[in-house]
């Protein structure tokens, strides 16, 4: 498999630099396979999102400031390396908030595998956050869903969906719950060894520290804000920690620019 690492989204948030923060990005996989055509884990903000951003809500634009830039869209960057829409053939969210999901409408064939929680937590937007979170417009083409259940043997620790259908089985769903309701990390087995994709479980480069792990107040502080279960999400963050430090996994979060560039470097 050759694994892309891209931005497929920019933001921006209100005196982010004053705290030596870099802006916000998005990070995405595009995965190139055999047998199984493309796989996208996760999809930044869609052509939708930036031909009318009024739908992502008047708070979020005004706290995250996101550039909305067509040309880091998921579909003209998969445009760009010389693939169709049509070749995306799986989408695996992380979790389905609206700067990860806002790219489904742009590959509305596409097999979309989803931890079930996750999915029926984004149908139902029961809470103030999930409303927020949460854009119906994301979702209102009725995506080709895949739902799951834990299933399979557990890995590096972690209760894990094996037998993705569709897809090989270097590729894994972690659930890591916590910043939402059916949260998941997304496990590769690529070239160079295994990548997780972490999504949201956490936000910076120096929560993953061995041995004095922090993270800057402004994300703290989101973090503990927009959470759905905050023990569920810090254990979780803990046993990621564990992970980056007594196995060869690499592990990246979806917003930290640094470890985008750290990975497509070793890339």
């Amino acid at each position: 498999m050759r694994i892309h690492h891209l931005n497929c989204a920019t933001m921006c948030p209100v005196a982010w630099s004053l705290f030596g923060l870099r802006d916000m990005i998005c990070h995405c996989l595009l995965v190139e396979t055999d047998a199984h055509g493309l796989v996208l884990v996760d999809t930044g903000f869609g052509t939708g999102d930036v031909t009318d951003p009024s739908h992502l809500g008047g708070a979020f634009r005004g706290l995250v400031r996101p550039k909305l830039d067509v040309a880091e869209t998921a579909l003209r960057q998969v445009e760009a390396l010389g693939f169709r829409a049509a070749d995306v053939r799986h989408i695996l969210p992380t979790h389905l908030d609206l700067d990860h999901a806002g790219g489904l409408p742009d590959f509305p064939e596409t097999t979309v595998h989803i931890y079930k929680k996750e999915r029926d937590a984004a149908l139902a937007r029961a809470t103030w956050r999930e409303k927020e979170r949460y854009k119906t417009r994301h979702v209102a083409h009725g995506p080709k869903w895949e739902p799951y259940e834990v299933q399979g043997e557990p890995w590096n620790g972690f209760e894990c969906v094996r037998d993705l259908k569709g897809l090989p089985p270097e590729i894994l769903l972690v659930p890591t719950v916590g910043h939402t309701r059916g949260h998941v990390a997304v496990a590769i087995e690529g070239p160079g060894g295994w990548l997780v994709h972490a999504g949201d479980a956490y936000f910076h480069k120096d929560e993953m520290h061995p041995e004095k792990p922090s993270c800057p107040r402004p994300l703290a502080i989101f973090q503990s804000t927009m959470g759905i279960d905050g023990a569920s999400r810090r254990h979780n963050a803990e046993r990621l920690r564990v992970m980056a430090r007594e196995t060869k996994v690499s592990i990246f979060s979806a917003h930290d620019a640094d470890e985008l560039d750290r990975e497509r470097a070793r890339a």
